[in-house]
């Protein structure tokens, strides 16, 4: 008789933690740490936008936590986080 045991493994990519102005973990955010060079910022129409290092208005774009702006570390969290790619 073959005995066939099975253990539970967590292999699914995990998704990045999103944070909200106003939760305790906001301060976080703000903080631009190495490697995390996506901007992400709120034009005035109220349009969430990231910015990658390269294009054309990246080294003109600021970072204003108070308005909710942060920094990404990738695209994909960005997209995930419910903001667009800068169009130029």
């Amino acid at each position: 008789m073959t005995s066939v045991a099975y253990v539970a493994t967590n292999d699914q990519p995990q998704l990045p933690r999103v944070h909200y102005p106003g939760t305790s973990s906001s301060r976080t955010v703000a903080v631009h740490r190495a490697g995390c060079n996506i901007k992400g910022n709120i034009n005035e129409w109220g349009e969430h936008i990231y910015h990658m290092p390269g294009q054309e208005y990246y080294l003109a774009t600021r970072i204003n936590p108070a308005r909710g702006e942060r920094w990404f570390c990738s695209q994909w969290e960005a997209w995930w986080a419910g903001w667009r790619k800068a169009k130029v």
